[in-house]
């Protein structure tokens, strides 16, 4: 049987990011990906010029021909940027019955380009979080969820995953890329245990998509039939050295993309 994963997310037109990641992620990682585009974005490694957001109609069109076709092992969902596009994955996901979801609460780029509009913020907590089996905010992204100062030490960020988990997902992975010190902490928590994962941080400015990257690497690892805990350790580990071997590349004259291939070329 064939591993399948989908991502529903927004296109990045310079690759380092968005789908475009999320299928260099499921191929490296040996699963077969297909896509649910959720928005164009016009952008490249030094920022988001601008963003045009697909019908949710036409959202739906693509979920109903993806789903009904392929046999779906997990969904990574990324990008969403407006209330009615959320509300049409929502009710896709329920229409198609998917549990193995992975969601990254996409709001804001590496460049620090807003990419999820305000009013979205609350139909995303409400509508999808719930169907989440687990989501991967990063600390500014936790923080904006729960209208709360960015976590700064380890019992904080533990502190903000067991609210968000009080919105119904079933785990959260909070990421510490964006702290300080030597080390790159994430807290996979759910409400049965907490998980450290810990990771020597890479000197380096290029980690454009390093967020869909690990979203994406965790929906892979679920749909070759591991555990949570298992996907995002493989996951974790799967990034680290994407960053590691980030500087292998030369794309761009800003935040360069990680190294999915840094295995293969």
């Amino acid at each position: 049987m064939t591993a399948i994963a989908v991502t529903i997310a927004g296109s990045d037109s310079s690759g380092g990011a968005g789908i475009q990641a999320d299928l260099k992620t499921f191929s490296a990682l040996g699963v077969y990906g297909a896509s649910v585009i959720t928005a164009l974005t016009a952008q490249n490694t030094q920022g988001v010029t601008g963003i045009h957001d697909v019908p949710p109609d036409f959202i739906t069109a693509q979920i109903d021909a993806v789903f009904s076709d392929l046999a779906v092992n997990a969904v990574k969902i990324g990008m969403l940027s407006a209330p009615a596009a959320i509300a049409a994955v929502a009710a896709g996901l329920d229409r198609w019955k998917q549990t193995l979801v992975v969601l990254d609460p996409v709001m804001v780029a590496s460049s620090g380009d807003r990419l999820l509009a305000p009013a979205a913020i609350d139909i995303l907590k409400s509508a999808l979080i719930p169907r989440a089996l687990v989501i991967t905010p990063n600390l500014p992204e936790a923080a904006a969820l729960l209208d709360a100062p960015i976590a700064e030490t380890e019992s904080e960020m533990r502190a903000q995953a067991e609210k968000l988990l009080a919105l119904g997902a079933k785990a959260v992975l909070i990421k510490g890329g964006h702290a300080s010190g030597t080390e790159a902490i994430d807290l996979l928590v759910s409400r049965e245990a907490v998980a450290r994962l810990s990771a020597e941080r890479v000197a380096t400015k290029n980690t454009h998509g390093t967020g869909c990257t690990l979203s994406s690497a965790i929906a892979a690892g679920l749909a070759k039939g591991q555990r949570l805990g298992e996907a995002v350790s493989d996951a974790k580990q799967y990034v680290t050295e994407a960053i590691g071997c980030a500087d292998e590349l030369e794309v761009g004259h800003g935040h360069g993309p990680v190294h999915h291939f840094h295995a293969w070329w």
